[in-house]
């Protein structure tokens, strides 16, 4: 347990900004947060967009073969049909990534899944500790004005000071 005040804490470390990567990080963070647990999650590299106040999370469906390809709309049989595509086209075919990006949060949609930018609130509202990472902020370019309000802007120590007394700990 945690040597600061008995509560259990948690560490993230997000790492990647496609939308189907951003669901863990503040999925696990907000649950744990509800459990009573003290969280943190530190944005780093590619995650550290998922804190801008435009988010713009995309899914790449080229750079994951594991995803099923699932029309969350249209005739059961057409529901249930994994549409076989390959890379190659799911690479190549202009606007593929904003059509799979749109098919996803309608599925999400549909299935009763909150939004990112829910999940990111509840997160704010639950005194979940968003870091964003400085280091990654001057390699980008981004300005604390990028951000949404409510976040800390720290480097890797910032982090670890909280990682140290954590219960669990995980790089996503």
């Amino acid at each position: 347990m945690s040597k600061s005040n008995g509560r259990k804490r948690m560490a993230l470390i997000a790492s990647r900004g496609t939308l189907d990567w951003a669901y863990p990080p503040f999925i696990l963070a907000s649950t744990a947060a509800a459990m009573d647990m003290e969280v943190a999650i530190f944005f780093t590299f590619y995650g550290l967009p998922l804190l801008k106040k435009k988010l713009e999370a995309k899914v790449s469906p080229q750079s994951n073969p594991a995803m099923p390809m699932k029309l969350p709309f249209g005739p059961k049989a057409l529901q249930n049909f994994d549409w076989p595509l390959p890379n190659a086209l799911m690479g190549n075919l202009p606007g593929f990534e904003l059509a799979a990006t749109s098919l996803m949060k309608k599925k999400f949609k549909k299935k009763g899944v909150a939004t990112i930018e829910e999940l990111r609130t509840i997160c704010l509202e639950s005194d979940v500790k968003l870091i964003g990472c400085t280091m990654t902020m001057d390699v980008f370019g981004f300005k604390k004005e990028d951000f949404i309000d409510g976040i800390e802007l720290g480097g890797a120590a910032t982090f670890l000071e909280f990682a140290v007394d954590s219960d669990i700990s995980m790089f996503i």
